[in-house]
């Protein structure tokens, strides 16, 4: 118990710390808008900054946390995100804030991969989708407190304070993190050209890019809405005042929550009842994509259907350790940080085409609501082949 105290918290502080950053846009949406006078293209572009930078250090993270450490690579980028934070609160322009808000995806592109990487080397591998689901409990946690309590937080002490007190616990974070115990090495670091060759080899392997499309779509695509979209849909296409549009937010955080809490304490016994992890990720992403069918079309209530969202992806989140489980330990923080990097690429994209996509629309004649439904609806068919896609290979391999 003192170890998983000593290893697990400190991450799971990170994790959240790094969930909350990348969701708060979301929230803050309307007063950038109003501020700065952006397009919605623009605080796609601006917000998907940090999904750039986080996904664009994703292969040399991999190869820094095998050879480094999770515990000094982490800390050390989490300092980067605090000066992001720093940075982001007193900045005056668009071009200001798409700067500090890469630096913030920079900083916390480790938070993630650093904890998989830490549990692999300090917990035996029964243990990896239990330990993975709970810290992304705390992410869940994160997302959370992004939504309604931000959404309270902002009109008292305003955007720019809340991102002083997020450098400051940037700061404090690192140090946790930093803390924290290491991994005595076993062997001699294996060298530069050996952990490419290993890299390479992921790269080009039929299982990774089996999972691949799937999580880049769909995974991708829920961080771009929980991060940006959601609260301009439910605005725009549903009417909502921003407080009710926050509150379906704080509804999809808790059904992601859940859905981890969940796979924390339930995995090894639901695999033991025959549904191992694989099977749990193709109904999974199966049930999500029928819920954002729903969502599109404009079903209602819409409330369950956005907590059910939430609970999907928390399933999502298995593929790590799937496809984790195809490789030796040694491989595990390439594997996972070479997944992320496509899931990254996808929210990227789909966080800056999404609002590229509403612009050309609305310039083409259609009203926002249909601008916004016509570009979810495409976003959409995309999800459902890659689901489709990851259902065949998963059939031939058996």
């Amino acid at each position: 118990m003192n170890l998983w105290l000593r290893v697990f918290l400190p991450f799971a502080a990170g994790y959240y710390f790094s969930y909350f950053l990348r969701n708060v846009n979301a929230v803050i949406a309307p007063e950038l808008t109003r501020e700065l006078g952006v397009s919605a293209a623009d605080l796609g572009l601006l917000t998907s900054a940090y999904l750039l930078a986080f996904g664009a250090v994703q292969l040399p993270l991999g190869l820094a946390l095998d050879r480094y450490g999770p515990r000094r690579v982490e800390a050390f980028l989490l300092l980067i995100a605090a000066a992001g934070c720093a940075l982001f609160a007193t900045g005056a322009s668009l071009t200001q804030l798409a700067i500090a808000r890469a630096l913030i995806g920079l900083g916390v592109s480790a938070c993630l991969m650093a904890s998989f990487k830490s549990f692999s080397q300090w917990f035996g591998v029964e243990r990896q989708a239990s330990l993975n689901a709970a810290i992304m409990a705390a992410g869940g946690l994160g997302a959370l407190t992004a939504s309604t309590p931000l959404s309270w937080a902002i009109p008292q002490f305003g955007w720019r304070a809340v991102f002083v007190a997020l450098a400051v616990s940037g700061v404090l974070v690192a140090g946790g993190i930093f803390s924290t115990p290491d991994k005595p090495a076993s062997a001699q670091p294996e060298p530069l050209r050996s952990q490419i060759a290993g890299l390479a080899a992921i790269l080009a392997s039929r299982v990774f890019w089996r999972y691949a499309p799937q999580s880049t779509l769909i995974v991708g695509g829920f961080m771009a809405l929980q991060g940006l979209w959601a609260v301009p849909w439910l605005m725009n296409f549903s009417g909502l005042p921003r407080s009710a549009a926050a509150h379906h937010l704080l509804l999809m955080g808790s059904g992601m929550l859940a859905g981890f809490l969940a796979l924390a304490f339930g995995v090894a016994l639901l695999a033991r009842h025959g549904a191992p992890p694989l099977r749990l990720l193709q109904v999974g992403m199966g049930l999500g994509l029928l819920a954002t069918l729903l969502i599109v079309l404009g079903a209602e209530p819409s409330e369950p259907l956005w907590f059910i969202l939430g609970l999907v992806f928390s399933v999502g989140n298995l593929t790590y350790a799937v496809l984790q489980s195809h490789y030796a330990a040694a491989l595990a923080g390439r594997a996972n940080t070479a997944l992320n990097l496509l899931v990254f690429v996808g929210a990227f994209g789909i966080q800056w085409g999404f609002g590229a996509a509403v612009d050309a629309l609305q310039a083409g004649g259609y009203a926002p609501r249909a601008a916004y439904q016509i570009t979810f609806g495409g976003l959409l068919a995309l999800q459902a082949m890659s689901w489709l896609w990851f259902l065949g290979g998963v059939r031939n391999r058996e």
